[in-house]
């Protein structure tokens, strides 16, 4: 993680301004569909690179986990009946 801190002087007050440039330190590691699935589609519509529906919403196999983070959680917050999780 970088920062970067500057000083800025104005009548005699000292203002700090910091900037972080914040890198994701958590990599998503799991994703599953607990029991209860009703397969209205909304993961494959938000996240079509990891979630797929049949009968069932499935996680796909070979899905890159890291590079779909946000439309994971994305679909996690969004699912309707609360099934999808992720660590």
């Amino acid at each position: 993680m970088s920062k970067i801190v500057t000083n800025l002087r104005f009548s005699g007050a000292v203002v700090v301004i910091s900037y972080i440039n914040s890198k994701k330190t958590n990599v998503m590691k799991k994703v599953w569909i607990e029991d209860g699935c009703t397969a209205c589609g909304l993961c494959e519509d938000l996240c079509p690179g990891v979630f797929e529906v049949n009968d069932l919403a499935e996680v796909k196999k070979d899905a890159d986990l890291e590079a779909n983070s946000d439309c994971i959680m994305e679909s996690a917050e969004s699912c309707p009946v609360e099934v999808i999780k992720y660590e």
